[in-house]
């Protein structure tokens, strides 16, 4: 029990005795159920769930998120379930741990897939309980501060999705001292030769400016008793990834790089910190256009603060932030502090609030992405933190990513809104929809019930609401269009034979057969060009059955009607064994049935793949392929090309390779009417006298596009 002594510790300074004991009992399990398990440092795996919970109890979390903290890999690397979990330890507890567990069990079609899927469950497990992301994020906060052990690209790997998803996720929940940590993790690991130039530099920089930072932060402090405000001043180094960012978007060196450090003043009230904004202007001059009032206006994650820049000493710039004890409190622990104010009695925050809102628009997120990568893909374009402030004509504040425009406020503002939208007016005066807004402007948006969205707004907008909605509506038009002219397509095929007429049975046979959720879906399909109709009709009659109306006067059997197009792979002519490959926008494509490159299909997508047949008056030239391998001399091209003209075959191409043996190697593009006439061919190369051996050549393998 050694290693839950610190824990212990922590918790017991908060939670109530019997609390800590139901904290015993799941640490207990957790070590029993990982027994023999170790990390790839080689410590024992007990050592990462219990350093997670000790981070969730730095935040002050309650029992259940401690809990779960401890168990949250017990389902997805020991026996036990979640019911199993649940029966223990109740149902929240098995929730929050289902809720981080990945999804191992799962196959997906990609990598990509696998993992935008797991962010998915994680995000709406999120939004059913906060804490979830809260475990999340300090479970990767341990495994950042132990990635040493790893391999390099596994460390990169890492490092950039700690970048791309849960640094902005922390700070989209305004735990700002974890996502400090997780981007100069992320940064030392994706980078780490940057990171330690950038490290070395900012030591020999806070050596030379030691003087400056005492002397700032001796006055800041002496204004504040001269006005008799009770405070506190920190001084406070900004952290690398920070700078390394500010030097990468405006492309500045170090040394251009002056404030990286700032300084915080605490105080006991809101009306203070206005008092201690002027009185610090007083003795520095404030920077223009570098003053926030998150105070006033608080950021989307419940952030306050004041923010005012100013030229301190030498001209050097001095970043200050002004606060009070509650905001600094918010500022370092964001929604997680929202169970130390539930703790003590008193009402959901500012923080919770807007969170809470956030967390809804997830919900309207997922059901109008159509994927899990689309979905990621959206909510990381809205974790970002850069916004602006917009009003409505009624005063009501929207808070909007940097770059909105007049649609994006329609859609923040309702759905049906940007749906109908039409036109803008800011500032009371005519605005064009794809101009990016500023802050403090007032937009009226202009509608129309007859209008509806545009698909070149996806070239302006900027915010995930916005973006996700226009793309479910142009989908389901899209899907609406393609359902009908899937089914006139279908009707068309099927001739003489009424769809009515057609046996539910059958249908739901080809349904199935094609992997379509439903009939409409695979009408859709046919209209996209996914499925190709005569083929469908065929399937649904019986291919023995004749479709009245239609006339072969192809090559391929069942292919009316169609286009139909001959492998360059391995150029099947008549009486071969053949399938067929359905290609949307290409019709089928024939292949051998021993062709190589349709093996990988067959066994994938099974469906896809169609057993066909010759039909018995195949006529016309095909192509075929041979390889001749043949002494090189004098004689040998004439002598081959003369023996297969007189088969009636013409030559379409032909290439020749020189061997070190003397052996002249070459490959003929030759027409040909069906196998026997083939055979004819290959058996007059045959009698060359120079011949050393000849046969069927097929081009080396390529990915065939089926899609």
């Amino acid at each position: 029990m050694y290693l839950f002594e610190g824990l212990e510790k922590k918790i017991s300074a908060y939670l109530s005795q019997q609390q800590v004991d139901y904290v015993r009992a799941s640490y207990i399990l957790a070590r029993d159920a990982h027994e023999g398990q170790t990390r790839s440092s080689g410590d024992p795996y007990i050592t990462h769930p219990v350093a997670v919970s000790s981070i969730l109890a730095d935040m002050r979390l309650d029992h259940e998120t401690i809990m779960a903290a401890l168990l949250h890999d017990v389902i997805e690397d020991t026996e036990y379930s979640k019911e199993d979990l649940s029966l223990a330890f109740g149902e929240t507890v098995a929730e929050l741990v289902e809720g981080v567990s990945k999804l191992d069990k799962l196959k997906f079609s990609s990598k990509q897939e696998a993992q935008a899927e797991n962010f998915r469950k994680m995000l709406m497990a999120m939004v059913k309980d906060i804490r979830v992301i809260l475990i999340k994020l300090s479970d990767r906060t341990h495994n950042m501060r132990t990635l040493g052990s790893l391999r390099p690209e596994k460390r990169r790997r890492i490092a950039l999705e700690t970048l791309e998803i849960y640094s902005p996720l922390a700070h989209r929940l305004g735990i700002y001292d974890i996502k400090n940590e997780l981007e100069d993790l992320g940064f030392q690991a994706m980078y780490p030769m940057r990171y330690r130039a950038l490290k070395s530099a900012v030591n020999q920089a806070r050596g030379n400016r030691k003087e400056i930072i005492e002397r700032t932060q001796q006055d800041l402090s002496n204004r504040l008793k001269k006005y008799n405000i009770n405070g506190r001043v920190q001084g406070r180094e900004k952290h690398l990834y920070s700078i390394y960012s500010k030097m990468r978007s405006k492309e500045l060196s170090f040394n251009e790089v002056m404030d990286i450090y700032g300084f915080r003043i605490i105080v006991d009230s809101v009306d203070n910190c206005y008092r201690v904004l002027g009185a610090i202007h007083g003795i520095y001059k404030p920077i223009e256009n570098r003053f926030k009032d998150y105070i006033a206006i608080p950021r989307s994650n419940g952030y306050q603060s004041l923010h005012t820049s100013l030229k301190g000493p030498h001209g050097i710039p001095v970043e200050v932030q002004i606060r009070t004890e509650e905001m600094d409190h918010m500022a370092d622990k964001g929604i997680a502090a929202h169970w130390h104010y539930k703790e003590n009695g008193e009402q959901d925050n500012n923080s919770q609030l807007r969170v809470n809102q956030w967390m809804q628009s997830l919900v309207e997120l997922q059901q109008n992405a159509s994927t899990s990568v689309e979905f990621i893909e959206t909510v990381k374009s809205d974790l970002f933190p850069d916004e602006i402030y917009v009003f409505s004509p009624k005063g009501k504040i929207i808070e909007l990513p940097t770059g909105a425009t007049a649609v994006d406020f329609a859609y923040a503002v309702h759905s049906g809104v940007g749906d109908t939208c039409v036109g803008a007016r800011v500032d009371h005066r005519n605005y064009s929809l794809s101009a990016p807004l500023e802050n403090g402007q007032s937009v009226e948006i202009i509608t129309s019930p007859r209008a509806k969205p545009n698909a070149n707004w996806l070239n302006f907008v900027v915010s995930a609401k916005a973006r996700s909605s226009i793309r479910h509506f142009l989908k389901r038009q899209h899907a609406d269009d393609a359902t009908n002219m899937g089914n006139r397509l279908l009707r068309h095929a099927l001739g003489m034979i009424k769809l009515d007429e057609i046996a539910q049975a059958d249908i739901d046979r080809v349904v199935e057969e094609t992997k379509s959720t439903s009939f409409e879906e695979l009408l859709a399909n046919i209209g996209m060009g996914n499925e190709i109709s005569a083929m469908i009709a065929r399937r649904l009659v019986g291919d023995n059955t004749e479709i009245p109306g239609k006339k072969s006067t192809v090559s391929i059997r069942g292919t009316e009607g169609l286009m139909v197009h001959f492998s360059r792979c391995c150029h099947p002519i008549p009486d071969d064994e053949i399938v067929a490959i359905l290609s949307p926008g290409k019709g089928v494509v024939i292949h051998q049935t021993g062709c190589s490159n349709i093996r990988k299909i067959a066994k994938e997508e099974p469906q896809r793949v169609l057993p066909m047949l010759w039909d018995s008056n195949a006529q016309g030239d095909f192509k075929a392929s041979v390889r001749v391998e043949a002494l090189n001399q004098q004689g040998t091209l004439a002598s081959l090309t003369a023996a297969i003209a007189s088969c009636d075959s013409s030559i379409i191409n032909m290439q020749t390779h020189d061997r070190e043996d003397n052996l002249l190697v070459v490959d003929i593009e030759m027409t040909t009417r069906n196998r026997i006439h083939f055979a004819n061919i290959m058996r007059k190369i045959r009698i060359l006298p120079e011949l050393q051996k000849v046969s069927r050549h097929s081009k080396p393998k390529t990915k065939v596009k089926t899609s």
